[in-house]
């Protein structure tokens, strides 16, 4: 997966599984756009990922800003070649009758609303490129119910059934969209949790462990390579055997 100067945009790029996949795509010789909320901590890690990264700040809930930061990202390093939308939020957990509307219509924007910005801003070169991809960062909650949490389940549904709406349409120009679905995987916000709650959470998987950042970030380059080339609409789970298995 030798990526050869080829421009990608990382969204949520600033830590966690973002981060990690813009560091392991830099490596690999792309040309990485990291776009998340803090310029200052962009600037950070670029600067320690280095030339082949730059980071343009916005927050993705808002169109002029994200749309900005693309075309910034564009001027920097040239067309979009391929896009790895992963920003997102959590929701928070709210028995649903007392969940807050404005959190519900925020989670949504963010995490599946500004997921068809982004795309649409970056598929007219793709397709007059007649080439591209596009990965979306899922979870879980993309196949499974969740209780207390419905604007993120709804949200994560959305943004499964909309990488498979742009698949289908785009495959005519070669243009690729898949979704990445990761299950427990140690972030900055799994490793504030009690060690006895990450072992009830790792007793859950059949691997008896949760993931790495890096173990989905390889999963990320590869369908965001051109080793991919015959892969397009859909889903691919690095959980462990959560999602898929039965243990009795």
């Amino acid at each position: 997966m030798n990526f050869n100067g080829k421009h990608i945009v990382v969204t949520g790029a600033s830590a966690g599984i973002g981060l990690v996949a813009a560091r392991m795509l830099a490596e690999r010789g792309a040309r990485v756009s990291l776009i998340a909320r803090r310029q200052e901590l962009l600037d950070e890690v670029t600067a320690d990922i280095g030339a082949n990264a730059a980071g343009f700040s916005a927050d993705v809930g808002d169109k002029v800003q994200l749309e900005a930061a693309i075309d910034a990202a564009t001027a920097h390093f040239g067309p979009v070649e391929a896009l790895f939308a992963n920003a997102g939020l959590t929701g928070g957990f709210t028995p649903f009758t007392a969940f807050d509307p404005a959190v519900f219509e925020e989670t949504i924007r963010v995490n599946l609303t500004s997921v068809f910005w982004a795309a649409q801003k970056v598929l007219p070169a793709m397709i007059e490129a007649q080439k591209g991809a596009i990965l979306i960062t899922g979870s879980m909650a993309s196949k499974r119910g969740m209780a207390m949490n419905p604007a993120y389940v709804a949200s994560k549904h959305g943004v499964l059934g909309l990488s498979r709406a742009i698949a289908v349409e785009m495959a005519p120009h070669n243009i690729r969209c898949n979704c990445v679905i990761p299950g427990f995987i140690l972030t900055e916000a799994l490793d504030r949790i009690p060690e006895e709650q990450k072992g009830r959470i790792a007793a859950r998987v059949p691997q008896r462990r949760m993931g790495t950042c890096e173990e989905l970030a390889e999963v990320a380059a590869f369908l965001l390579s051109d080793a991919a080339s015959h892969v397009t609409g859909q889903d691919w789970s690095v959980d462990g055997g959560t999602l898929e298995t039965l243990e009795v």
